[in-house]
């Protein structure tokens, strides 16, 4: 898992109003948030100006194209000028920024301890430890991170693209060594390499205009069903334990993805019902991400004699990434986003942890640090917001948070 909590939908492109050149629209993303000072509004669209980086300068800025109006500026921006403007608010805004973009390095180090893990015990003739990684919640975080990447190349980010693409070759590597342990099945192994290949190709392709628009609409297409099917088979199989196996909930899944995107594509549904099959990827990336560490805490207690192959350096990074996050996803109003990035920090990367304790497998003080650090980071993120936005208690943050206004 790289990014959880960044479940979007996939936009609707549209041309630039004038007066935006070099302007890129504003998203709700943890990979380059920028302060709230930066944002120039036309119309009901919210532009901000990004800063050039040697990234810019070695992949091509394309024209940025338009989300959906669910991906527009939350209720912060709808403030009055004094709150904005006043010296607290605008430190707040920055420094969750800041927060946001450093969650990166976390993410690119994810699954590197894992890797290492399972080659060594590749190399030992261990095979069994790699059982302890669940390929299923493996291939629901590929299945996330190859939606957001196509999300990400239609809003033409290069760096989220770059992020995101290393997240599919991260997970895939695992997935790879997974396939030599002969802890995934051979065939699954091979339609995801297939879905995997595609997805990179086509997405690149697209990035830099070399794709025409009837593939991509295929291919967004395809990732919608495939979402749609994927999230409740994932489900149904993680419990196959306790009940009888079946591809029927994907298949039925499928059916009902199929038909809304015919119906979509076809003009058959009102503009509102397009934009919601149009974001179904995006939410279904999401709902796959947090269903990642059910799956796997269901493996650590199934199969306790197996809990060495999991890494805990790996899990306090998912824990460390996501809970940067959070104090973004609080400021700017994003219930997706903040919902996403709380659930796998404390369910995935603490709830992990907590696994890791319980069979005696990390000290009493690395948990209880990574304990203390995590609810003190959380407490302060929403201690500190309900002092920017001049609230007399937390619970008016959250409120307003559920609400979205």
């Amino acid at each position: 898992m790289v990014v959880v909590g960044l479940g979007v939908g996939v936009g609707v492109g549209s041309s630039l109003p004038s007066g935006t050149a070099g302007w890129s629209p504003l998203f709700h993303s943890s990979l380059r948030q920028k302060p709230l000072t930066h944002v120039k509004h036309v119309g009901n669209r919210f532009y901000f100006s990004p800063s050039l980086s040697s990234l810019h300068r070695r992949l091509p800025r394309l024209p940025p194209v338009l989300a959906l109006d669910s991906d527009l500026p939350g209720p912060v921006y709808r403030r009055s000028e004094k709150l904005k403007s006043s010296k607290s608010f605008e430190q707040w805004d920055s420094l969750t920024a800041k927060f946001s973009a450093g969650s990166n390095l976390p993410f690119l180090l994810l699954q590197l301890p894992q890797i290492i893990l399972n080659a060594r015990n590749l190399l030992a003739g261990n095979k069994s430890a790699l059982f302890a990684v669940p390929w299923l919640g493996m291939l629901t975080g590929l299945l996330g991170n190859i939606s957001l990447l196509s999300y990400f190349a239609k809003k033409r980010e290069a760096e989220a693209v770059v992020v995101q693409t290393l997240g599919v070759v991260s997970i895939y590597a695992v997935i790879v060594q997974l396939a030599m342990a002969g802890a995934m099945p051979l065939p699954h192994f091979t339609v995801t390499s297939i879905v995997v290949a595609s997805g990179l190709v086509l997405n690149f392709l697209f990035y830099f205009g070399l794709l025409n628009s009837t593939l991509w609409n295929l291919w967004e297409d395809f990732i919608t069903i495939g979402g749609v099917s994927a999230f409740p088979q994932v489900i149904w199989s993680t419990l196959v334990p306790f009940i009888p196996n079946s591809i029927l909930p994907g298949a039925i899944a499928s059916v009902i993805g199929l038909v809304a995107v015919v119906m979509a594509r076809t003009g058959k549904l009102p503009e509102k019902g397009v934009k919601f099959v149009r974001a179904i990827s995006g939410w279904t990336a999401t709902l796959l991400f947090m269903w990642m560490p059910v799956s796997q805490m269901m493996t650590n207690f199934l199969s306790p004699e197996n809990i060495k192959g999991l890494s805990a350096f790996s899990m306090l990074l998912a824990m460390i990434g996501n809970g940067l996050m959070i104090p973004r996803a609080l400021f700017i109003r994003d219930f997706m986003w903040f919902l996403g990035s709380s659930w796998a920090s404390i369910f995935y990367g603490w709830g992990n942890l907590i696994c890791l304790y319980y069979f005696n497998i990390i000290s009493r003080e690395f948990f209880l640090a990574a304990t203390v650090g995590l609810y003190a980071w959380i407490g302060v993120a929403f201690w500190r917001d309900t002092k920017v936005y001049g609230y007399d208690s937390p619970l008016a943050s959250m409120k307003e948070l559920l609400s979205g206004s």
